[in-house]
């Protein structure tokens, strides 16, 4: 069996890695299985990018497509262009893409052209915000993807209300649980504290990244003026997203009580998960992530696909305002009690990869 595995951001990295040692582990036991990877390019940054295949031992890429920047639509465009060829030239039996990006959407759309089967790893998510470009992407890899692998289990239902199960025979879906846990499981023991930092006690957790913050000036003031406000009561470590530093550039934004870093690492960062107090962010990995390292999140977005955290308490959405986020900080009241099982814990990728060989 010949897999072709299309990866190009951040998250896309580390869900791969657990994925790829899972069919490592069934080569090992004598399956035949090879997995070829296309990495897009859409994340170029060497702490979005390079660190994560080094750190994480995530095999090579056999193509690097080198595409970046552009706008949402030429971006996507080129991709499936250059995904195209690289299929025509590997003849897979499967394509394997993950989340929500526009790498996903160009290997799903890439792939369904070629009538070749698409695995699609994070199927069912739903913000119910069409604003969102990572909202249009779920909902049209999901649609022309054959294998559906959901985390969760209001992902399964997302899909049933859309009537998968009625007018998509050719289409199963899986309650496969969730790669970014069994990403956060193993990789726990490995991970590092980032260097050059001066490391407070009870430090708070912060990132920025979504377009729908770095794109619109007002938001993005009020968010970081509500991090520097409480930075004046804890520490807020921000590692700082590319995007999110070309749009600092073009607002006057005061952030000098935060402590600013680079891009880091999976291994740093699940050090900094792990000993932080909060999180704060607009991510959509990082809300879950926080969750795997029993940490409360405050998400300034105006809603997230993980409801299943709001539901038990593990998170609150804020709107991007600076008096509301404030007042999330001081009286949000998690819950304590992680012993809840949201996400598969830990058995997500024997169970896709054991779906993949069986549905060949």
């Amino acid at each position: 069996m010949k897999i072709v595995t299309i990866l190009g951001a951040r998250p896309q990295f580390i869900k791969a890695a657990s994925v790829s040692r899972e069919i490592k582990n069934q080569v090992n036991n004598g399956i035949d299985i090879n997995e070829i990877i296309v990495h897009t390019g859409q994340h170029y940054d060497v702490n979005m990018s390079d660190i994560f295949f080094e750190e994480m031992k995530i095999p090579k890429p056999h193509y690097s497509l080198g595409i970046r920047g552009n706008s949402q639509g030429q971006m996507t465009g080129k991709m499936i262009d250059n995904i195209e060829d690289v299929l025509l030239e590997e003849s897979p039996d499967w394509v394997l893409v993950f989340g929500d990006t526009n790498s996903t959407l160009a290997g799903a759309i890439g792939a369904s052209k070629l009538n070749i089967k698409i695995a699609h790893i994070e199927a069912g998510l739903r913000s119910f915000n069409m604003n969102m470009p990572e909202e249009i992407n779920r909902i049209l890899t999901d649609r022309v993807s054959s294998l559906l692998f959901c985390p969760t289990k209001v992902a399964v239902k997302n899909l049933t209300n859309e009537g998968f199960d009625h007018w998509k025979n050719n289409a199963e879906i899986v309650l496969s649980g969730d790669v970014m846990q069994d990403s956060a499981i193993y990789y726990k023991e490995f991970s590092k504290k980032p260097i050059d930092i001066n490391i407070e006690d009870n430090f708070i957790l912060g990132t920025i990244h979504r377009a729908e913050n770095t794109d619109n000036p007002d938001k993005l003031r009020n968010i970081f003026k509500a991090l520097n406000e409480i930075a004046k009561e804890k520490q807020v470590i921000l590692p700082l997203h590319p995007r999110t530093k070309i749009a600092l550039k073009k607002v006057s934004i005061d952030a000098s009580n935060l402590t600013i870093i680079n891009p880091v690492g999976y291994l740093n960062m699940i050090w900094l998960l792990d000993h932080c107090s909060l999180v704060m962010t607009d991510s959509g990995g990082l809300q879950k992530e926080a969750f795997f390292f029993e940490k409360p999140c405050i998400t300034y977005r105006d809603e997230t696909e993980w409801v299943e955290l709001i539901a038990y308490s593990f998170n609150c959405i804020v709107p991007a305002k600076r008096d509301k986020i404030l007042d999330a900080f001081k009286t949000f009241k998690p819950s304590l009690n992680y012993d809840v099982d949201l996400y598969g814990q830990g058995k997500a990728c024997s169970s896709i990869v054991s779906k993949l060989i069986s549905g060949t």
